[in-house]
């Protein structure tokens, strides 16, 4: 009994060597074998197209921290779909870890549906619905508007789409049998308008239009009043309401102002000021009791256009930069250029200038390298902003046509005349322009002229747009 006891007290310690040397063993390949763990999930499912972002694996052995010895192989293809395997390694000694992230690329993206118009349409009663369009796009498929599927119901239409994919979208659109557009009120010649002092306003007409109730012109209400006798601007207000109690307005100007008098010279000088040429012209004027018109631009001193304002001429604005590619661009560009001229009118004289001259005049053609069309745009952008703009109707030739004083000193009194308003193009940055200017208003005088400046109640003289 004692001999078999034995035997198994030996056949225990035995096992439990062996057993701790297991142990021991284990817990030496475990401290001897770098630890992986990958950042992030084993499995990631990306969208077709998609983005794949590396988010890598850490790396600890002995309790240091070795991730930027982790090697990574294998790469993701996000414009192609199929499953990718992302290995990292990291090896100490004759030991190494592995683990692999699995990397599926497939179209998991709904389509997109556009719905032109907005997903709440506003029907008047009893209005039959009519498609205002849709487009259906996919990340993988592209355009698939030709698989929409459409869905007309009594108060919504259901818009459905499916890509290669299985993958679908559906978009509903509310139809409202309710009247909310206000009616539209058109004013023939325009927002703004002019009519002469003592002569009776003739109202140019307007048409009201509705979406549900059309016609509706008969009801307009007309209310403000245009006082003839006295010069200055008068407001006319339209009204007019649909059935449903939307209303729709609109507002005309009309400037009151003088016809210009037959006989009349206005003197007007583009591009100033400039010493040397502009003082001399104010001496000029001065000393033949002439008034005229300037319009400015951001050059030349300051203080000829404090003089200019000072001794009665009118300070108008020519734009700041006189650069045809800056002003004619845009209309945004436009404005920007001549508020900066403005300003500067404003911080010198105190005035709201708002008597305008395009480089070029309305008429130019230069414009239509820069933007096409945009003089018919910017001829009624100004009156509607509170501007008035001149052309002139008698070019003295001193931008080009001549260059000696005699040359402008012919033109202009070559073509006067008493049967109208001369409104003459000049530039006082022109010395030739000086030194004609005394004997131009002299021959004005002798042969019954009268000069005058432009003023806020002058009638606008203008060319035909061309661009």
């Amino acid at each position: 009994m004692k001999g078999r006891t034995l035997k198994k007290k030996k056949l225990f310690l035995l096992l439990a060597c062996a057993f701790l040397i297991v142990i021991f063993l284990l817990l030496l390949l475990f401290w001897m074998t770098p630890k992986l763990r990958m950042k992030g999930k084993d499995t990631l499912t990306i969208n077709l197209n998609g983005v794949y972002k590396e988010q890598g694996a850490k790396a600890i052995f002995q309790g240091e921290n070795i991730s930027d010895e982790v090697k990574k192989e294998g790469k993701v293809n996000t414009k192609k779909e199929g499953t990718y395997k992302i290995t990292y390694r990291v090896k100490k000694g004759i030991f190494e870890t592995t683990v692999t992230r699995t990397v599926i690329v497939k179209d998991i993206e709904k389509p997109k549906i556009e719905l032109v118009g907005g997903d709440e349409l506003y029907l008047c009663k009893d209005e039959k619905f009519k498609e205002l369009g849709y487009k259906a796009t996919d990340n993988a498929d592209g355009d698939i508007t030709d698989k929409v599927k459409v869905k007309e119901e009594k108060d919504q239409v259901t818009y459905v789409v499916k890509d290669k994919e299985g993958n679908e979208k559906e978009v509903k659109r509310k139809l409202i049998y309710k009247d909310k557009t206000a009616p539209v009120i058109t004013l023939t010649g325009g927002e703004i308008t002019s009519t002469f002092l003592n002569e009776p306003y003739q109202e140019l007409g307007y048409k009201a239009v509705d979406n549900c109730d059309a016609d509706l012109t008969a009801q307009v209400i007309v209310s403000g009043t245009v006082d003839t006798a006295s010069l200055g601007s008068y407001e006319l207000t339209y009204e007019v309401e649909d059935k449903a109690g939307n209303k729709g307005s609109v507002k005309r100007t009309v400037n009151v102002v003088e016809h210009t008098r037959k006989g009349t010279i206005y003197l007007t000088f583009d591009d100033g000021p400039k010493e040397g040429t502009t003082n001399v012209i104010l001496d000029i004027l001065k000393e033949e009791g002439v008034k005229a018109t300037f319009f400015v631009t951001n050059s030349g001193p300051d203080y000829l256009i404090e003089r200019e304002a000072k001794e009665g001429h009118t300070v108008a604005l020519h734009t700041a930069s006189h650069n045809y590619q800056t002003v004619y661009t845009s209309v945004e560009g436009y404005f920007n250029d001549l508020q900066i001229v403005h300003d500067r009118v404003a911080r010198i004289t105190g005035l709201d200038a708002r008597i305008i001259r395009f480089p070029g005049g309305s008429s130019n053609t230069v414009s239509r390298k820069y933007n096409v069309g945009i003089m018919s745009v910017l001829t009624k952008e100004v009156l509607r902003r509170g501007y008035r703009y001149f052309d002139w109707n008698l070019s003295s030739g001193d931008a080009g046509e001549t260059t000696i004083a005699s040359g402008v000193y012919q033109n202009v009194i070559h073509n006067l005349s008493k049967n109208r308003a001369n409104m003459v193009l000049m530039h006082d940055i022109k010395p030739y322009t000086r030194d004609a200017l005394r004997d131009i208003i002299r021959y004005g005088k002798n042969n019954g002229y009268t000069f005058e400046a432009i003023g806020p109640n002058t009638e606008m003289v203008t060319q035909r747009v061309n661009n």
